[in-house]
């Protein structure tokens, strides 16, 4: 195994690293967003709640108002039929007027406040149902994390005592700046030469897709570590780029 084949087996080896941590870290944003929007339906919720409670003890009050001005009406009434004199009963008279003007006043109010509870009413009703769907939701994100976690745990810690054991193989400066590159760039941290046309010789970086010159196809088939001069991606060549190359070589 040439040097390049020993990179690539450590680019392979984080390659599929990642993309599992990829798929937990999928899984744990899911579970989050879940758990996020059931809060933040609970304090809505609650805040509804407490506005409803809030209106219908506004009502409670205004009832007992009403109540408290129809007995002083009842009362007035009386007094008036009992009054013995035309100012007293005119007296009694202007005051109920009032009380009958600020009664129907109050009374609007609290029919405005009934409304607005039941508004109120259907919109917690809407949030317990949006809530409970949400709830079920967060539930099943959480098992799927749960379970996501289990399932890649064995197999992160196989590619990662493999990946320990590529690397062990590499140069450590070599291996320092293809980490470097794979932290910058990972997957286009190595990248393949393509073929645009053998006869001509013509060569593109498989991640820039900038020409390359022969020489590039010639040091990867000798087996030499070959860098991209324009992205200075770590070039690899393919099976089947080598068995073409090394065709095209035999006429």
């Amino acid at each position: 195994m040439n040097i390049t084949d020993r990179v690539l087996r450590v680019y392979q080896l984080d390659r599929q690293l990642a993309g599992l941590q990829s798929r937990l870290r999928a899984a744990e944003r899911f579970y989050a967003e879940q758990s996020r929007q059931v809060k933040a339906l609970e304090t809505k919720r609650v805040a509804v709640a407490h506005q409803a409670k809030q209106i219908a003890a506004s009502v409670t009050n205004q009832e007992n108002d009403i109540k408290s001005t129809e007995a002083r009406l009842k009362h007035l009434r009386e007094q008036m039929a009992n009054a013995h004199t035309t100012k007293e009963y005119q007296g009694f008279l202007t005051e109920v007027k009032m009380l009958d003007i600020d009664k129907d006043k109050v009374e609007e109010e609290a029919l405005n406040q009934l409304a607005r509870a039941d508004e109120l009413k259907a919109q917690v009703a809407e949030l317990d149902t949006q809530f409970a769907e949400r709830a079920k939701m967060c539930k099943v994100a959480e098992a799927e994390c749960a379970t996501r976690k289990t399932e890649i745990a064995s197999k992160l810690s196989e590619l990662q005592a493999q990946r320990q054991a590529a690397a062990s193989e590499v140069p450590g400066d070599l291996l320092a700046r293809y980490e470097r590159l794979f932290e910058l760039h990972e997957e286009d941290a190595m990248a393949p030469i393509e073929i645009t046309d053998l006869k001509r010789h013509e060569y593109n970086c498989g991640a820039c897709m900038m020409s390359l010159p022969m020489e590039a196809s010639i040091s990867l088939l000798g087996g030499k570590l070959t860098i991209c001069s324009n992205c200075q991606c770590i070039l690899y060549i393919t099976e089947e780029a080598t068995e073409a190359l090394t065709h095209s070589s035999k006429k």
